[in-house]
């Protein structure tokens, strides 16, 4: 039984769901708005919301923690400049997730995750 678990699965290993994570996080970071099923939208917001709050932190500590989640040094660097200022005023909830129409394939339900 999984009672009181709180992490989605998303149907994979931990190793395997983890990169899966990282990518979409880096990749949300560096376009501001992706594509994806909306149970991964949901599962990303989180990590993507505790990006940010590292970013707003801004000490040394919070920015090596970046660095070992996040793919892209420089885009580490890019968010530690932006984020403080872009956020500053917002005590949570950087990301929205707009649903769109199903996936034409298999008929999941798809999502657009995009930075407020």
């Amino acid at each position: 039984m999984r009672h009181r678990c709180r992490v989605k699965k998303l149907s994979k290993p931990a190793d395997q769901r983890k990169a899966l994570l990282r990518a979409l996080t880096t990749e949300l970071v560096r376009h501001g708005r992706i594509t994806t099923t909306l149970i991964r939208a949901k599962v990303v917001r989180s990590e993507v919301d505790k990006m940010i709050t590292l970013a707003k932190d801004g000490s040394l500590a919070s920015r090596r923690k970046a660095l070992g989640y996040i793919y892209d040094t420089a885009l580490v660097h890019a968010l530690f400049e932006q984020a403080p200022t872009r956020y500053a005023n917002r005590q949570g909830g950087y990301t929205r997730i707009l649903h769109t129409v199903p996936r034409r394939g298999d008929h999941a339900e798809m999502a657009i995750i995009e930075l407020v």
